[in-house]
């Protein structure tokens, strides 16, 4: 348990932060699900606005610090090359 004033504080600023984050990597792997999905059906209208919702989620949860901005370029990168065939 923690001793001081400020550790406790942490402590429940640690928890709230917790939840959010994982509220936003749940958000980024339902769109990217979604990316896939509209990839496997083919409807090339789909693919573009799920694709660029994903990549713009990626980019705010770098914003934010959630992820590292390494791994949400190789993640819109990989969407971006599964997106490719779908498009043509």
């Amino acid at each position: 348990m923690a001793n001081t004033k400020s550790a406790q504080k942490n402590i429940r600023k640690a928890a709230t932060r917790t939840v959010a984050n994982k509220a936003t990597k749940s958000r980024l792997k339902t769109l990217s699900k979604a990316v896939n999905t509209a990839v496997k059906s083919g409807d090339t209208k789909k693919v573009a606005e799920t694709g660029a919702a994903c990549a713009s989620a990626y980019d705010k949860a770098v914003k934010t610090g959630v992820i590292h901005k390494n791994k949400a370029s190789r993640m819109k990168s990989k969407l971006a090359k599964a997106a490719k065939p779908a498009a043509k």
